[in-house]
């Protein structure tokens, strides 16, 4: 089983992912500097808050030349959450600092909607068979946001949601994963999410 190294650079509900797989009795070990994340098997990048407070922290914190070497050439596995997700983009409407931009995508703010953040439990439905969501039936998960990631692609959206319309809840492209939700708040689902991205 592979370990999972938890990416820890000050965003992000830490404690939750990591009662999650010591339940689940898969290795994990926070990561806070370079010289503990090379070598990774396995990558969990969190986020909550802003977009530019989240590259701000990530970028400040050392790691960034390192993620990019593992994710983009080693091609080491990666699970983006939430903010951690949208940081993948090129860029956000939330704010004016570049992401990450691993993927082909921006990140838009929902227009229109009768109520912002999109708030509680939602359905997510893949599109076909994806790794994922193995073993999980009828998937619904904790959403708390009010921006979403709009990829230039629709191969790389692989799940959906719908908030008074579709937009992408899931995003996989290689050895990169990204979901807008929170699996370390969505109970069996969220469990069986972080189980199966340890297994992929």
């Amino acid at each position: 089983m592979s370990t999972i190294s938890l990416v820890n650079y000050g965003l992000g509900n830490i404690k939750a992912f990591i009662n999650v797989y010591q339940k689940l009795s898969i290795p994990v070990k926070v990561v806070s500097n370079p010289d503990e994340l090379w070598g990774a098997e396995k990558i969990l990048l969190p986020g909550v808050g802003s977009f530019d407070w989240a590259m701000t922290l990530l970028n400040n914190s050392g790691l960034r030349a390192v993620l990019d070497e593992l994710v983009l050439n080693k091609k080491t596995p990666i699970l983006g959450v939430c903010v951690g997700m949208q940081i993948m983009a090129r860029q956000s409407d939330e704010g004016e600092l570049r992401g990450l931009e691993w993927l082909d995508a921006e990140v838009n703010i929902f227009k229109h909607k009768t109520q912002l953040p999109h708030m509680g439990w939602n359905q997510v439905s893949p599109k076909g068979e994806v790794d994922l969501f193995k073993n999980i039936t009828s998937p619904r998960f904790y959403f708390l946001h009010s921006y979403y990631v709009d990829p230039a692609s629709s191969t790389i959206s692989v799940a959906s949601t719908d908030y008074e319309g579709i937009f992408t809840s899931v995003v996989s492209h290689d050895n990169i994963w990204g979901v807008q939700f929170h699996p370390e708040k969505s109970h069996h689902c969220g469990v069986q999410l972080l189980k199966n991205f340890a297994e992929l």
